[in-house]
């Protein structure tokens, strides 16, 4: 009967594993100086070796020549271990074995002595699925089992095992199979097998296992079925599902050149060809971390082979840190969504586009450097626009500190202004306006400022200019209203004509000097002109 490249070439001794070197070592010498524990968990990922390595440790503790760490591998012992057929070496599947009867049926077992070997292994495989009860009535047990006694607990997800249970057991973290090691890993088992495959082949083959070992003996399995004995790696990414270099860099190269007729060329083809939209995703979010890591310069956390990593930088290098990282963020939000969409060639395209647009953004830097120098003096717009909150600082350099108006800043009050009538709207509008700077929402504050405002009854209602809405939240107006009026009442916004903004606050006859200057100055002038606001605030940064 045919078995498995995955179990035919699964390690019977510590040298065969591929990595895991603090494991091996760590085990190794614990049974070469005879300090053998009695329960150990062996966490991390699928197909790392924990359940290779607690056979491998059985057949230590049991071989004939033993306790050793190099076991023999041709007694009795060795042989049984090895096949999972050791009277003295029991098994336990966890996930279908997870309940209190099981525990105590377990619990029962210890007490009787090894029916040949040395020790009784208890290999507990997917133990975080144990239950609660289960794991409590195994606890006294695993605390101090017979001397005959050893547990192996393994799981991918070592953060459900009790504390209790963790702290009465060695535990051992297996990592992910470095990329090039298992290549080798790959390419040694092809060499065994008489199959032919490139360093791009076996590159997609590693790549599919992301880390995982049994995973990519399982694409090799796949692949060799599939293709015979000669592996072309279009032929395996085409099986595997994957998408190449190329295929991926359409969607950069669409980037570049802000296309986004392009970007539903590329989904059309996806769907015509009967792609996995949501897989696409994910290669896409990959390709741009990949990117990312290449523009960096560091090419070996880039899991490929060296013509990849080469083409890889290539294409990094028309793109900036900063568009990686954007694109990056965009296209793992883009996945996320892909997984509950209903209708993901809709959601697909939407995420390339928004892609091609966030490449067009400039930084508010650029967008002044590209206006040209200030000119000596320029004249005031005749239109106000919406209010903003700046910061600026006279000392030299002369350009001050600025702000975007964020709710975050708490401006000083403008300057007085005649109290009007309690009940009135300008008086709603004052009393509402202090309100909100007391509770550090500017923004808002000045929404309210440029809002006309009607109160009917229980009702208060804020007609607000368009540039305004944005600051205008019912859930903030409402506490500033509840604060004012004393008693809740329900707000209404709607976006309208509103009123002119107010004029920009002028230095007055008393103000010191620190800040005449700030005002002065032709940056904070161009930057009003540009951007509107009021200088609210003038702070020295010195002090």
């Amino acid at each position: 009967m045919y078995q498995v490249i995955a179990r035919k070439y699964r390690p019977r001794t510590f040298s065969d594993l591929v990595n895991q070197e603090h494991v091996k070592t760590t085990l190794a010498n614990a049974i070469a100086q005879g300090r053998i524990a009695h329960g150990y968990i062996f966490s991390g990922q699928r197909g790392t070796g924990k359940t290779t390595v607690a056979r491998i440790l059985a057949r230590c503790l049991n071989c004939v020549e033993g306790p050793t760490a190099t076991p023999c591998g041709a007694c009795a012992s060795c042989r049984e271990t090895g096949e999972g057929a050791a009277v003295d070496v029991i098994e336990i599947d966890a996930a279908s074995n997870r309940g209190i009867n099981e525990m105590r049926e377990l619990r029962e077992n210890v007490r009787y002595r090894p029916a040949r070997d040395r020790f009784k292994v208890f290999i507990i495989d997917e133990a975080h699925q144990i239950t609660n009860e289960a794991f409590n009535a195994l606890l006294k047990t695993i605390e101090e089992p017979p001397s005959w006694v050893v547990f192996v607990l393994c799981t991918t997800e070592t953060h459900k095992i009790p504390a209790t249970i963790a702290s009465r057991c060695q535990q051992f973290s297996f990592r992910s199979v470095e990329f090039e090691s298992l290549v080798e890993r790959l390419a040694w088992i092809c060499g065994q097998e008489g199959v032919e495959a490139d360093p791009a082949t076996l590159a997609e083959l590693a790549r599919a296992g992301e880390g995982s070992v049994r995973d990519s003996l399982s694409a090799l399995d796949q692949a060799i079925a599939c293709c015979g004995t000669t592996l072309r790696a279009e032929d395996v990414r085409s099986l595997l599902g994957g998408f190449s270099l190329e295929t991926l860099h359409q969607v950069t190269a669409a980037l570049s050149s802000a296309s986004t007729s392009r970007m539903l060329d590329i989904v059309d083809e996806l769907e015509r060809n009967g792609q996995n939209l949501q897989h696409f995703s994910r290669e896409l979010a990959r390709h741009f971390r990949n990117l990312l890591v290449a523009r960096a310069g560091d090419p070996r956390l880039i899991p490929g082979s060296a013509d990849e990593r080469a083409r890889l930088a290539e294409i990094a290098a028309g793109f900036s840190e900063e568009d990686l990282t954007r694109y990056l963020q965009l296209s793992l939000d883009l996945f996320r969504d892909l997984q509950y969409s209903l209708q993901p060639r809709f959601h697909l395209e939407l995420g390339l586009v928004r892609m091609v647009h966030a490449g067009r953004l400039q930084t508010i830097e650029e967008a002044l450097a590209s206006l040209g120098p200030a000119p000596a003096e320029a004249p005031r717009p005749a239109l106000a626009p919406r209010p903003r909150t700046v910061e600026a600082a006279a000392p030299k350099p002369p350009a001050p500190r600025m702000s975007d108006g964020a709710n975050a800043l708490a401006p000083k009050p403008a300057p007085e202004i005649k109290a009007a009538a309690p009940d009135s709207a300008e008086g709603w509008k004052q009393r509402l306006h202090a309100t909100l700077l007391d509770m550090g929402m500017a923004f808002t504050a000045d929404g309210v400022e440029r809002s006309k405002i009607a109160v009917n009854g229980g009702e208060i209602h804020f007609e607000t200019p368009k540039e305004c809405v944005l600051g205008m939240r019912p859930d903030d107006l409402a506490k500033a209203v509840q604060s004012v009026a004393g008693r809740p009442m329900r707000v209404k916004v709607t976006v309208g004509a509103g009123v002119s903004a107010a004029p920009a606050a002028k230095p007055q006859p008393d103000d010191d000097e620190v800040t005449r200057r700030a005002l002065d100055n032709k940056e904070v002038q161009r930057f009003q002109e540009i951007f509107g606001g009021q200088v609210r605030t003038v702070r020295n940064l010195k002090e």
